[in-house]
């Protein structure tokens, strides 16, 4: 989908900006497999914000919140307009060992080509991630400056 894309945003709305244009990208695709994104990123880096507006662009009607203490969500896509149906919001944040995820069937999610995957933290289980994917660095640069780097 992209080769490598750069932004530096200076408030949460520019932010949200990028999230609303990779969303009108992810919205396009046709996938044989899930769609999966990998954010990586410290802290307050701006992850939940940027998954928050492109879920709602994509047709999520439910807040997305972080699922920390839960780690996988998953919500209903409500767009006729894309063969995605499902969006899963997974943080790995607690996870100390890649194989921890498949516990929650995440090799089957994975595969369906109906599914989003966006996982916070997935340098967490990188041994588990997919070849093929979409990943998203979130660097903080200031107050409200950060950098967003999609490859």
């Amino acid at each position: 989908m992209v080769n490598q894309l750069q932004f530096t945003t200076h408030s949460p709305a520019q932010t949200k900006a990028v999230a609303r244009v990779l969303a009108r990208e992810i919205l396009k695709t046709k996938a044989q497999k899930a769609l999966v994104l990998a954010l990586k990123g410290n802290l307050g880096a701006g992850k939940t914000t940027f998954l928050q507006t492109l879920a709602k662009s994509l047709g999520v009607k439910d807040q997305i919140l972080s699922p920390t203490f839960v780690i996988l969500k998953k919500f209903e896509i409500e767009n006729p307009k894309t063969q995605f149906l499902h969006f899963y919001h997974i943080d790995c944040y607690r996870l100390e060992e890649s194989k921890e995820i498949f516990t929650l069937g995440f090799k089957e999610i994975i595969k369906n080509p109906n599914n989003i995957v966006a996982i916070e933290w997935a340098e967490n289980i990188k041994g588990a991630l997919p070849r093929e994917r979409i990943t998203l660095e979130f660097k903080h640069l200031g107050k409200n400056q950060r950098e967003v780097i999609i490859k």
